[in-house]
């Protein structure tokens, strides 16, 4: 008897393993490596099954597919977990990849839209990014910011194998993953009192200016597109944080989208993050200003 109930147990352990690996994606995370430049980003190369969602990174550690010799245009779009989507976001349903196929149908030509992003990056972080690979002969950059993003600087604290998020190899058991990863966490969580607010600092991210400074000394046309988070959506207004990105891209004359305008509640996933439905507002909201832009700098 005690004999059939291991076995019973082992087959179904066994069971659930399969199903979590196989249905789930539970040890196919996506993985990230350090950066002396840009503090973190995902590991190059990598083509992810993970909750149901298909995830690739080239070999540039963008989430999009290879760069090629083809190309007529390129567009460049940076920004943090919300222009990159996460595990929740289909490859396909990115903002980034509707960009690229509106406009490669519209103009019949294969324009490419790059998404060079990663989780909590600001604008330091991407343009630290630009300065280690090049432009790839952009024809137009954009950035993705929300009103944090103001103060968000770099400070290098290692994170990489320490805080969950930022894996740099998988997990041998997908069990052991998600109680270790997910269910552990949530249980600590729970526990833990309401934390204080992160505090930032005053300092305003240098990287606002220096893709100022990089886009023009390279010609190359910069949009600025300000996401919000759920209650600034609900408020119906930018914090002070907004407020200040808001004013430099005026005071600098960088073209900036309100988001403000074509976001609502059933564009986010949870407080920040835009789900499936958000990232096609996104596109959309992007799409007539890209063009504009394009239009203007091949009619000079």
């Amino acid at each position: 008897m005690k004999k059939k109930i291991l076995v019973i147990a082992i087959i179904f352990v066994v069971a659930i393993e399969v199903y979590l690996r196989c249905y789930w994606g539970f040890c196919d995370a996506v993985l990230t490596q350090e950066s002396d430049k840009f503090e973190y980003i995902a590991q190059p190369n990598q083509n992810r099954f993970r909750f149901r969602k298909h995830i690739r990174y080239n070999e540039y550690s963008m989430r999009s597919d290879s760069p090629k010799l083809s190309d007529s245009i390129r567009i460049l779009g940076f920004g943090d977990s919300v222009l990159n989507g996460g595990t929740q976001t289909e490859q396909d349903s990115l903002a980034t990849s509707i960009i690229e196929h509106e406009l490669s149908r519209e103009y019949s030509e294969s324009i490419r839209c790059f998404n060079i992003s990663y989780d909590s990056w600001a604008p330091d972080n991407c343009f630290a990014y630009i300065k280690e690979y090049g432009n790839f002969d952009a024809d137009l950059i954009f950035l993705v910011v929300s009103s944090h993003d103001a103060h968000d600087n770099m400070d290098f604290q290692q994170v990489v194998d320490i805080h969950p998020r930022y894996l740099s190899r998988q997990y041998s058991s997908a069990i052991y993953e998600l109680v270790d990863r997910y269910l552990i966490p949530r249980i600590l969580a729970e526990k833990k009192k309401e934390a204080d607010p992160i505090v930032k600092g005053n300092v305003f991210n240098s990287g606002f200016l220096s893709f100022y400074r990089y886009t023009q000394e390279k010609n190359i046309p910069l949009l600025v597109y300000l996401h919000p988070d759920r209650r600034e959506v609900l408020n119906g207004k930018y914090d002070y944080q907004g407020d200040k990105i808001i004013k430099f891209c005026h005071d600098n004359r960088i073209p900036l989208i309100n988001g403000l305008k074509y976001e609502d509640e059933l564009s986010f996933r949870d407080i920040i993050h835009l789900n499936e439905h958000g990232q096609r507002v996104l596109a959309h909201a992007l799409l007539p200003e890209i063009k504009r832009l394009l239009n203007s700098n091949r009619n000079k």
